[in-house]
């Protein structure tokens, strides 16, 4: 970075330091990216040519950047590596004509085999979820192919990581920008959500808390050690964060509402907050109609909405939590320059009073037709120039956690057939000494437990 640059960096930075350290900053921070597919889109690149080539939208990346203002890295990316998903011959993740990775509704568990999932999760997910969901992984039908095809998988991973991360480091390199402290964020779903997903399917879980509810209930129990040790992060410091984006929830009634989501949830979100980790939710799809419940979680919680009241949303949860998302992305399409520049204006007017507040849209656009450049650039300069405090470093309203006011849960140990004791290292490999046993049981556990995860989402 050039000294100008860096200065700039630092700037951005200290705007999402200033709102995690509970202060009021200089202006709203922007927390603006967009998908591969829109880049690719404005780049005038394929889809699928984009998901197996990011660098081919580096130069559109910084021609975006120029003109859209972001206080983070305008490139949003994409999580899911095609490669890794072919490679494990994935039915979850499949690459569309259009170059899109598409989630159909797959089903890895079926209903009669709820027994042997409460039973041990880990070991139902290895031997029944994982080869129908991913086809070259049954080591008992093809254990070669399937070893030839794990360890394809993961270099492709790895390789689509390191292009992405190329794309944004050369687009932080001109522009600066903010990004969490490595080891500090973590990500893991609600606990039902994760035995919905790619287990039971969103269709068979609805079906299933209908008809087999106490089998959903001591499911989610089952698995919830699983979900909390994956979504942990490894460093307890500078605003620790786990993010769970909410998916089921929200088609559920009140009761089935509280038994099978949000009391699970609320158990890990405590568990957390007992340790100091804070709590990201992205209430995807329509929260408000539960936005009671909301309000139980504990003080410096991020939410991020999708559809959103934005005063129902400021008063319910603005003097306890930090605010983010739910500014209308079709906004964009259906108001002209100025419209969108007075709803921008009138949105910051609600949100911003108290400081807690950071921009963002309420989801990003799939292609780049769900852009309108110039409606987008004022919408955004408009946040940069209007969303200014006059009362910059006083300490903002809403609440910061105390960790003592929290109890942890009796979290049971992670358990499987397939995961290897100390004693079992040790008989195999003898000369190994004492002092490397935490070194190679938290490589055990940490592979082990994000290897199985990975097969659910």
């Amino acid at each position: 970075m050039t000294p100008e640059v860096e200065k700039i960096d630092k700037q951005k930075k200290q705007l999402f330091k200033d709102v995690y350290d509970n202060k009021i900053p200089e202006r709203v921070p922007i927390n603006f990216t967009m998908h591969m597919n829109v880049v690719a889109g404005f780049a005038g690149v394929h889809g699928r040519d984009a998901l197996w080539n990011s660098e081919l939208l580096t130069e559109e990346c910084l021609k975006l950047a120029d003109r859209l203002p972001s206080d983070v890295t305008i490139y949003g990316g994409n999580n899911h590596a095609p490669g890794y998903h072919q490679s494990l011959g994935s039915v979850t993740r499949i690459v569309s004509s259009t170059g899109f990775m598409q989630h159909p509704n797959t089903v890895g568990l079926n209903p009669e085999e709820y027994d042997i999932f409460i039973k041990n999760p880990i070991d139902c997910i290895i031997e029944l979820v994982m080869p129908r969901n991913y086809r070259n992984l049954d080591f008992k039908k093809d254990p070669v192919r399937a070893m030839f095809s794990l360890t394809q998988a993961l270099a492709q991973r790895d390789a689509h990581q390191a292009r992405e991360r190329a794309v944004s480091a050369a687009i932080r390199e001109k522009h600066g920008g903010y990004a969490a402290t490595p080891g500090t964020r973590g990500g893991c779903f609600a606990p039902v959500d994760i035995v919905t997903d790619n287990v039971r399917s969103l269709s068979g879980m609805i079906m299933d808390i209908k008809r087999i509810p106490d089998k959903v209930d001591a499911a989610v129990t089952a698995v919830y050690p699983l979900n909390y040790h994956f979504g942990k992060p490894p460093k307890v410091a500078d605003y620790p964060m786990v993010n769970y984006p909410l998916h089921i929830g929200s088609y559920l009634r009140d009761k089935e509402f509280e038994r099978f989501f949000w009391n699970p949830l609320m158990r890990q979100t405590t568990d957390y907050a007992s340790l100091g980790i804070h709590t990201q939710l992205f209430c995807e799809h329509d929260y408000m109609p539960k936005i009671n419940y909301l309000q139980d979680v504990p003080p410096g919680t991020v939410f991020q909405f999708e559809k959103c009241d934005p005063k129902l949303v400021k008063e319910k949860l603005g003097k306890k939590c930090i605010l983010t998302g739910g500014f209308p992305l079709e906004i964009l399409r259906i108001y002209n320059k100025q419209q969108c520049i007075d709803k921008t204006k009138e949105f910051l007017d609600i949100m911003m009073p108290g400081g807690g507040f950071i921009f963002q849209f309420d989801k990003s656009g799939l292609t780049s037709e769900d852009y309108n450049l110039e409606n987008l650039q004022a919408v955004l300069e408009t946040v940069r120039d209007y969303g200014v405090y006059k009362n910059a470093g006083e300490k903002a309203s809403w609440q910061t956690l105390n960790p003592g006011d929290y109890k942890h849960s009796d979290v049971p140990k992670l358990t499987s057939k397939y995961m290897r004791t100390w004693e079992q290292y040790k008989e195999a490999n003898p000369n190994t000494p004492d002092n490397a046993k935490q070194k190679v049981m938290d490589q055990e556990e940490t592979a082990f437990i994000r290897f199985v995860y990975g097969l659910c989402q």
